[in-house]
């Protein structure tokens, strides 16, 4: 009897995975592993918020995709559960203002997003302190990404507004919670002089995982969210060299649930190497894709323009992004600056035969693949 082609193949109503949420970003896993120290001191910061006090500050530096916003979110899951602690994570690639700041902190507290004009920052920030005075509750912001709110030079002001709340506001307990993936920036430094004098944080530094230690959380992964057989042992070795490469955690998490849709697109039971070699190169790019995301539409036309223009002068990139956008030379410049900051661009200083010094824009990427996720 001939075998069935469709022997072993997929229906519509199946999947190779058990739970995709495994490998979705906001996912926290239960068991999180290789971070014991860093947990432990930031719980020592916290402990005071559980008992009714203000907590510590603290500090949390490392790479990229190295467990920085998981340990909060899962620190943050349990403070949740205390009373009288309210728990309140911004993302700053997104909200880079302090306005912005205080904006997704109101919304926290009052389930509602307030006006995005008509309103002041004083008056804003007064309902925010008032309330949590009133409900005797302890405030702790996570600013994940802070480097963002420096880009836009707005740090000093947010963190000014937070750490003093208890000094215009009797009452009010507030910590703060920094996180960095810019290990170039010294926070610290960047501050103000009257933040400086207030900011003494724990700090929490999240080295890079080495290739055994990606191998565990891979491999708790796809216990977690691959159904049994649907990966082999060999091919999960390949995607931690892949990711231990990359030095980023999040690019192997990405890596295996792409590679899983690719396998159901092929109607296949199991994931194979050819699943992983077809999506391997978007995953490869999934920081450039994140940076670019968070990108205002002013700062994405920059790009395009740079992509266009890889390698020639700032003066003569200025020209053509004007003439898209209207733009004074000042913000073309501050775009400049945090488009090099974010390393999307370089931006550097060359000697130009009779012209003296000007800066030369570079991408740091290649051009084609900006122009796709652009």
């Amino acid at each position: 009897m001939a075998e069935d082609p469709e022997e072993g193949m997929l229906s519509w109503d199946e999947t190779v995975f058990r739970d995709e949420h495994v490998f979705e970003i906001d996912y926290v896993p239960e068991v999180f592993r290789h971070r014991e120290s860093q947990l432990q001191t930031l719980q020592y910061a916290l402990r005071p918020a559980v008992r009714g006090n203000r907590p510590l500050n603290a500090m949390v530096r490392g790479p990229p995709g190295t467990g920085k916003t998981t340990a909060v979110q899962k620190l943050f899951g349990e403070l949740g559960a205390q009373t009288g602690v309210r728990t309140v994570r911004v993302n700053c690639q997104h909200d880079s203002t302090r306005y912005a700041v205080f904006s997704r902190i109101f919304e926290a507290i009052f389930d509602y997003e307030p006006p995005s004009s008509g309103i002041s920052f004083k008056k804003l920030f007064n309902q925010v302190t008032d309330k949590l005075v009133e409900r005797e509750e302890v405030l702790v912001v996570a600013l994940d990404d802070v480097n963002y709110l420096f880009y836009e030079n707005e740090a000093s002001d947010t963190l000014y507004s937070l750490l003093r709340a208890h000094e215009t506001h009797a009452g009010a307990k507030v910590g703060v919670i920094l996180v960095s993936s810019d290990l170039d920036l010294n926070v610290i430094e960047e501050l103000d002089g009257r933040v400086q004098s207030v900011f003494r944080p724990e700090e929490a530094y999240f080295p890079v995982y080495d290739r055994t230690e990606i191998a565990s959380i891979l491999g708790d992964r796809v216990k977690a969210g691959f159904r049994d057989g649907a990966v082999s042992t060999e091919l999960l070795d390949r995607v931690s060299e892949f990711t231990a490469d990359a030095g980023d955690l999040r690019v192997g998490i990405d890596l295996l649930r792409r590679a899983g849709l690719h396998a159901e697109m092929r109607a296949s039971p199991v994931v194979e190497e050819e699943d992983v070699d077809a999506v391997s190169e978007e995953a490869k790019h999934l920081h450039l894709a994140r940076r670019l995301d968070g990108l205002t539409e002013n700062e994405r036309a920059l790009m395009e323009v740079v992509a266009d223009h890889d390698g020639e002068r700032a003066g003569d990139v200025y020209e053509v992004f004007s003439e898209r956008t209207d733009l004074g030379y000042t913000r073309y410049t501050e775009i400049v600056n945090k488009l090099d900051q974010l390393d999307l661009i370089r931006a550097e200083y060359e000697s130009l035969e009779g012209r003296g010094r000007s800066r030369v824009l570079s991408l740091e990427h290649d051009p084609g693949a900006v122009r796709e996720r652009l």
